[in-house]
């Protein structure tokens, strides 16, 4: 029996090239499982994850009762502050155990400037409303004279915006 071809043509998944620089990325800000970075939105839930993310983790001297730094926004912080004991209880919840003893809050990143970007999740797109029959049909009967049917659709769609543009 010939041996097995490779199918990845001397390819391989991302995780396994980046995993080990992505954790030891994450360790040096304590965060001993990656987990709790690239899974913030399930874990801290939507509403929270879209007003702070985690910065750092710092241990006590005794290595228990860590504490856990959230980055936010002025505006938000007063509202985190009170769900930090449920956050930290989801929080537990992911390690399996105690670990986090306190939830700090900061405005500002623990090691500098260029980490204390507060861009957290995009915002969503806006719903584009429905569009207006008659203005397709008007310029449906602008582009008619065109004899080209790829032509003739692309300058109805061309018309349509530009008309649904002027109408706003």
């Amino acid at each position: 029996m010939p041996p097995r071809r490779t199918s990845t043509k001397g390819f391989k998944r991302t995780d396994s090239l980046l995993s080990g620089q992505i954790r030891r990325a994450s360790e040096t800000r304590g965060f001993a499982q990656s987990r709790l970075l690239t899974q913030w939105g399930e874990i801290a839930g939507q509403d929270i994850a879209g007003i702070a993310r985690p910065v750092e983790i710092s241990y006590g001297r005794g290595g228990m009762g860590a504490t856990l730094t959230l980055l936010t926004n002025g505006a938000n912080a007063p509202m985190l502050e009170m769900q930090k004991e449920q956050l930290r209880a989801k929080v537990n919840a992911v390690y399996g155990y105690n670990a986090i003893a306190r939830v700090r809050i900061t405005q500002t990143a623990s090691t500098g400037f260029a980490d204390g970007k507060v861009a957290f999740s995009p915002k969503k797109p806006a719903v584009k409303a429905a569009p207006d029959p008659a203005l397709r049909q008007m310029a449906a009967a602008a582009a008619q004279p065109v004899s080209d049917q790829g032509l003739r659709d692309a300058l109805a769609r061309l018309g349509e915006n530009i008309l649904n543009k002027t109408k706003r």
